[in-house]
């Protein structure tokens, strides 16, 4: 079991609040990511959970029982940080061993759960290793290991990708998708990148300030976001948010449109501008589109045959079902 529930939780740093009072359950299982832009409290909030940080007031729950004052090492959570924090000096094998040993298990079962843990992780060619001889991806998979054996109630990742190229990145995001499907164990995932979320959780924690804006499923957030920050902050590209006198023409002050929901002609259409930059990523393209009279820089996605040259004339259109409108308060109008 690993349920997680936080009741009231706050974090102050002195006289400033970085997390203000708040509720979250995280149900047995499930994935979780926290996202949000840079210093809106998410990984805060994940070492609330953890026990590395004091909450100033508040209490976490891990499958009913109060650990608010509880140690870290004793909430039955296994964190993976960014850093790897590996011991350079020890082999993968005894990297991966070392929360056991420290446990003083027994060598069978330690070596036992070592090698559960390494094929899992398609890390039984590398155990005699040192984490020096391995790559960026290798090397976490190793630090996954070791939070692996513990068997925790749930697995908190802090940003574990960040360092990681591009194309690592995506290979290790799918890891990660498959070892929870695989051990069906809660996990909460801090990430700045909206794209990580998307494909990874189950459900997401949109944070602004240390503030909840919106909790829910990746599409529940795509299609139905609370508010204009979710709206610009779930989705790649970033929705379009148009402001002013078309927005009011929708008896709203401010209408989003998502790139993808522009119909693009050569002839006619609601609005005309100016291909800028297009960029080409072979099944689609993205074209930002100038002068449009309705906001400064539009971008709409199109078929990757369809050609785009800058400074070409085109005429946009929005789907009119997919309209997202907002209020003066940046609540979204049902």
């Amino acid at each position: 079991m690993g349920s997680v529930t936080l009741n009231k939780i706050t974090k102050s740093f002195g006289d400033a609040e970085v997390i203000p009072p708040l509720d979250l359950t995280i149900e047995d299982g499930e994935f979780v990511v926290f996202v949000g832009p840079s210093g809106c409290g998410k990984s805060t909030l994940l070492r609330l959970i953890a026990g590395l940080e004091e909450a100033s007031g508040g209490n976490v729950s891990i499958d009913g029982v109060d650990v608010t004052e509880i140690s870290p090492a004793k909430r039955g959570l296994a964190m993976v940080f960014q850093s790897y924090a590996l011991y350079p000096h020890m082999t993968v094998r005894k990297n991966i061993a070392f929360p056991l040993r420290m446990a003083k298990m027994p060598q069978a079962q330690q070596d036992a759960k070592v090698q559960a843990a390494a094929t899992a992780l398609n890390l039984t060619d590398y155990l005699d290793r040192k984490p020096g001889q391995l790559s960026g991806g290798q090397r976490q998979r190793v630090a996954i290991g070791r939070a692996i054996v513990r068997e925790p109630a749930a697995f908190l990742f802090d940003e574990p990708l960040s360092n990681l190229d591009a194309a690592l990145r995506v290979g290790m995001r799918l890891e990660i998708m498959e070892l929870h499907a695989k051990l069906k164990t809660t996990m909460i995932y801090v990430t700045h990148d909206q794209v990580e979320a998307m494909t990874m959780a189950d459900k997401i924690v949109v944070l602004r300030a240390g503030v909840i804006e919106q909790v829910g499923s990746p599409l529940e957030l795509y299609h139905t976001p609370h508010n204009k920050f979710v709206a610009g902050f779930i989705g790649s590209p970033k929705m379009n948010q148009i402001e002013g006198p078309e927005a009011a023409k929708h008896s709203a002050t401010t209408i989003g449109i998502r790139p993808e929901h522009v119909t693009v002609s050569k002839t006619e259409g609601m609005w005309k501008g100016k291909v800028g930059v297009a960029e080409h990523l072979g099944s689609d393209t993205f074209i930002h589109v100038h002068d449009t009279g309705v906001m400064d820089m539009m971008t709409v996605r199109i078929s990757g045959d369809i050609e785009a040259r800058h400074g070409d004339t085109i005429y946009l259109t929005p789907q009119m079902d997919q309209l997202h409108k907002f209020d003066a308060q940046d609540l979204r109008i049902t």
